[in-house]
């Protein structure tokens, strides 16, 4: 049940409406009373979030940090050092670690 609190604004409207008006009536008699009842709950959920910010893998962003390009991926010794180092918690493309002979773990 909503309740209004707009005196002045046609007398007969104002107050209590009644429980069983279904919710089309009562957001009419809310608009032309001018008083809207309180909305609750989150508007958003269950929708997707359209303004995530793009995000990058750790290997992405290393490799900028380097300043390499992808064909210099294979002969780089600095990022084959940081693979590594890093192969067992960072995402690094499989193709890449064949290439320089590292273990890959199969994952199921």
């Amino acid at each position: 049940m909503s309740v209004f609190k707009n005196a002045g604004k046609n007398p007969d409207k104002v107050g209590r409406v009644a429980p069983d008006r279904n919710a089309t009536e009562r957001r009419a008699l809310e608009e032309e009373c001018g008083v809207m009842a309180k909305r609750r709950g989150n508007p958003n959920w269950g929708k997707p979030q359209m303004n995530a910010p793009p995000t990058i893998v750790e290997f992405e962003r290393i490799t900028r940090e380097f300043k390499l390009r992808p064909d210099q991926y294979l002969r780089s010794t600095r990022l084959r050092e940081w693979a590594s180092r890093n192969q067992k918690s960072k995402y690094i493309p499989e193709a890449l670690l064949e290439a320089w002979g590292f273990e890959i773990e199969e994952t199921i």
